[in-house]
């Protein structure tokens, strides 16, 4: 099994985070005034910048070598989260925190403390198959609108586009990119805090000047790691 891990968010966390889409089309000739026809493909993957990471205190410099030092350049596989507040279906409609609660039996945690729980809840309708382009989902929790929306299911990051079909709570929408792996029916989606498996884009991508006396910022760039997929689907991990 491949090994990775993720990126510290607590102690590195970014100004911004830019995730966009790496759609892959393909030409289909001109049309008759000359105009060159694209077509949509199922390929296409993410491209993730975690911009202003500051650097400080030795804690965060020490952090950020052992995630270099693990990456080894782009080979390494890395989960980064991508916080979507801005798009996230709350039920209020407004950034929600996670909420607090007890096991379903009603008990806490043995030293008396409760388990965090994200306010958006999502399931996934109907088998999604490797290669699919559209999933249906089925709301709990959240507002009525699932277009626009981020999730991740085991580290796959999707987005999705504008309703096919609203039947009763079930929403069958397209999603960028292609489902990665099967989404079993029933599966709990991460809305709250979607993540991506992902390279360094670039093998320096990470260099830095270490100078203890001054803050330094940096920014770090992600591409999607197509090729675990792709492996995994192959039964080669």
């Amino acid at each position: 099994m491949a090994e990775f891990t993720f990126w510290p968010a607590d102690l590195l966390p970014p100004k911004e985070i830019a995730a966009n889409q790496v759609p892959f089309t393909r030409t289909g000739g001109r049309t008759i005034n000359g105009l060159e026809r694209t077509i949509r493909t199922d390929r296409g993957f993410w491209s993730i910048s975690l911009n202003g990471v500051l650097l400080h205190s030795k804690a965060q410099r020490r952090t950020w070598n052992a995630v270099r030092t693990f990456l080894s350049g782009r080979s390494g596989l890395i989960i980064v989260p991508v916080w979507s507040w801005d798009t996230a279906p709350y039920a209020s409609g407004s950034m929600e925190q996670e909420l607090l609660t007890t096991h379903s039996d009603g008990t806490p945690f043995s030293d008396g403390t409760l388990y965090s729980q994200g306010s958006i809840a999502v399931r996934c309708a109907a088998t999604a198959e490797i290669g699919a382009t559209t999933v249906k989902l089925s709301p709990l929790s959240v507002e009525p609108d699932l277009a626009g929306v981020r999730f991740s299911y085991n580290h796959a990051l999707y987005e999705t586009g504008p309703a096919i079909d609203i039947s009763g709570s079930v929403w069958t929408v397209p999603v960028f990119p292609a489902v990665r792996a099967r989404i079993p029916a029933g599966a709990d989606l991460e809305f709250n805090l979607p993540t991506c498996l992902t390279h360094l884009a670039d093998d320096r991508g990470m260099d830095v000047s270490m100078n203890p006396s001054v803050i330094s910022e940096h920014s770090v760039a992600f591409v999607e790691a197509t090729d675990y997929w792709s492996d995994l689907a192959a039964g080669l991990i």
